[in-house]
């Protein structure tokens, strides 16, 4: 017979062992219960990787177009604790097109940012303030720039200010003959395309007009006692003399090629590099900038200016620009050069990754001429925006086809499946128009300088010849007269394009009205036919670009958001010269688009 004492010690064997049971199948249950989980997920991973009917979609971080980063799909609690703790992992399947991880939490599903942006063509990014951060969404990333009163056709160009033509990647350089941007947008060997040079115009035009007036340093004018900061080796020369063609001094120097190092300025420079400076050289001559990392002592550039007609060559750190032919029995000329620039470009010409070489961080250490010749006003500046215009209103009078009065663009352009191409030599109301806006800034800021306003004038005729004939004359349905800025068959319809030919008509119209009566009956004509056409290119969420949909009974060409923008932009500038409400009420109507209103069902 057990005693009580036995009795007791085995209901607490009996217990003990009930007690660790419990707890192994507790831990059994739990290990069972995780490992199904992440079963599920893992198969719900390979069913969306594997599945025939709905591709996984890419939620990894992007870019927008101003190069921030987009928030990857990531979800945070609020106090930024990444603790996830009431959210269940769910499969998203997308109109049966897409499957993606999504998150539950209660009712509610969260969808990854990285998908909606790429499907929506939405933007966002986290932004921090005062310490706290935030998701920023946007719809568009362009900017609407409201008129700050009635246009005037001789000042700033609607907000061509903010524009920097030069630097954009589809421009090879700026020719060093001609003062202008060379670009390779059709064309990667390089050509001039009128429509860029007069942006290029019209935007240090406008810089002119709204940015504050630049710091120069004179580092030679002929006149003032700078010769003896100037090194001048054995065999060299360097004199001042008064020449009888500009009857003032300027300096002569000659440096033959048995002088290995030429004549030289030592300098150290900061933040001006644009270079300007008057000159006649002989041939075979040139001069050397050369310019220096303010942070890497060794890191030294040599930017070669040499009497060729080479647009830009560049090996390693030299860079060449030819500035033309050479003889000292041609005219003086003047020459700017933005330093910064013309390195830029030479180290884009050798497709070497972008370098972070901004103002800032270089400065200007020496100045070497080679050969012989004269120069003059040698200076160093933040900007000589006049002298870029002027080189671009220059170009424009030189190069305009005499017979035509129009500027040709020399590429093949094809502009959409349907269309026949566009031959070289076919001419863009789009450049016609900006060509006139440089011209009639040019006549009013020069006080009157008649080869301008000539130019200008005889640039109206392709405006009243037919787009099929060789002019940029188009007629919607062969009624409405419309400027084209691709003269295609059949006609495009090209919105912006238009409006910017519309405002070169008004700006000569206006700085010249006796003398272009023409000019003004355009314009008026132009814009009675924006207004019948106008709202064919709504989509009730945004613009098309043109009207081929409609001439080619294809799909529409949505504008981009920047293209959009410059439609908004260019109907409140147009507003402030016609009062008609369409005008505003379809600009105000557009910009809503571009924060996701969009017009109302049925």
């Amino acid at each position: 017979m057990l005693s009580s004492e036995d009795l007791s010690y085995g209901m607490i064997r009996f217990n003990l062992k009930l007690v660790l049971l419990l707890l192994c199948a507790a831990v059994v249950i739990v290990t069972l219960s995780l490992w199904t989980r992440c079963g599920e997920v893992v198969l719900a991973n390979r069913g969306r990787k594997n599945s025939g009917q709905a591709a996984e979609w890419d939620t990894g971080n992007k870019k927008l177009p101003n190069g921030q980063d987009t928030y990857g799909g990531e979800v945070v609690e609020h106090g930024g604790n990444s603790d996830l703790q009431g959210y269940e992992e769910i499969e998203c399947n997308i109109n049966g097109e897409h499957s993606i991880g999504c998150r539950k939490e209660g009712g509610e599903i969260y969808l990854p940012f990285s998908f909606l942006q790429k499907y929506f063509e939405v933007y966002g990014k986290l932004a921090t303030y005062d310490g706290y951060e935030r998701f920023e969404w946007s719809h568009s990333y362009s900017k609407v720039y409201y008129p700050k009163g009635k246009y005037d056709p001789r000042g700033v160009f609607m907000y061509f200010e903010n524009y920097n033509v030069e630097v954009r990647d589809r421009v090879k350089c700026v020719s060093a003959t001609e003062g202008v941007p060379v670009s390779t947008q059709w064309e990667s060997q390089g050509y001039y395309y009128p429509t860029q040079i007069a942006q290029f115009g019209l935007s240090h035009y406008s810089k002119n007009l709204t940015e504050p007036e630049p710091r120069r340093t004179v580092l030679e004018d002929a006149e003032s006692d700078l010769l003896a900061h100037w090194v001048v080796p054995n065999g060299a020369a360097l004199s001042r003399i008064l020449d009888p063609r500009t009857g003032s001094h300027v300096v002569q120097f000659s440096s033959p090629d048995s002088v290995t190092s030429g004549i030289s300025l030592k300098l150290d420079h900061v933040l001006d590099f644009v270079l300007s400076l008057n000159f006649v050289f002989t041939i075979n001559s040139s001069f050397t900038v050369v310019l220096q990392s303010r942070e890497k002592r060794d890191q030294i550039f040599h930017l070669h200016y040499i009497c060729s007609d080479l647009l830009i060559s560049a090996q390693d750190q030299y860079v060449y620009h030819g500035i033309g032919h050479c003889e000292h029995t041609q005219p003086w000329r003047r020459l700017t050069r933005d330093l910064v620039v013309d390195l830029h470009k030479g180290l884009a010409y050798q497709n070497k990754p972008k370098r972070k070489l901004s103002r800032s961080k270089l400065k200007v250490v020496g100045l070497t001429f080679r050969g012989s010749g004269q120069l003059d006003n040698l200076t160093l500046s933040t900007s000589e925006h006049l002298s870029q215009f002027y080189d671009a209103a220059q170009w424009l009078v030189l190069h305009q086809d005499a017979s035509t009065g129009g500027w040709p663009n020399p590429v093949r352009r094809r502009v959409a499946p349907g269309m026949a191409d566009l031959e070289p030599g076919w001419y863009s109301a789009m450049g016609q128009g900006h060509a006139l806006s440089v011209l009639a800034r040019a006549y009013h800021h020069s006080g009157g300088d008649t080869s301008y306003l000539h130019s200008a004038l005889a640039g109206l005729r392709p405006f009243e010849v037919a787009s099929s004939a060789g002019g940029v004359l188009a007629r919607f349905l062969g009624h409405i007269p419309w400027y084209e800025e691709y003269p295609t068959q059949p006609a495009s319809f090209v919105l912006n394009g238009f409006i910017y030919a519309l405002l070169g008509l008004y700006d000569l119209g206006v700085v010249a009205p006796s003398a272009s009566q023409q000019a003004t009956q355009l314009f008026r004509q132009g814009m009675v036919s924006l207004k019948q056409l106008l709202l064919l290119y709504d989509t009730g969420s945004g613009t098309t670009y043109d009207l081929r949909h409609f001439m080619l009974g294809i799909a529409p060409n949505l504008a981009r958001w920047d293209y959009h923008a410059t439609h908004v932009n260019q109907l409140l500038l147009l507003a402030t010269i016609d009062h008609d409400p369409l005008l505003t009420a379809t600009a105000e109507r557009w910009i809503g688009y571009m924060s996701g209103k969009k017009a109302p069902h049925n």
